[in-house]
């Protein structure tokens, strides 16, 4: 891969692994072990996002104690 300065340009990666809708009020009432239930399901593949851009999917993995994620597909 070649180098140069704009390759060095850090963007924000995030990985999605769902959404949903709550209202206001629920949103409020959010505290330390409140469980948010997501409109997917375990083991659905996941979004990854570069500068809000959807770029990949993929799918949760683990390695060691941390969270990773296996790219399965590279979107256009």
């Amino acid at each position: 891969m070649k180098s140069g300065p704009l390759l060095d340009v850090k963007i924000p990666l995030q990985v999605v692994l769902g959404e949903t809708e709550v209202s206001v009020m629920a949103l409020s009432t959010i505290k330390e072990g409140t469980i948010v239930e997501l409109k997917s399901f375990a083991g659905e593949p996941v979004d990854l996002v570069a500068a809000g851009e959807k770029i990949a999917k993929g799918e949760v993995v683990i390695i060691d104690e941390n969270f990773g994620i296996r790219i399965t597909k590279v979107l256009k």
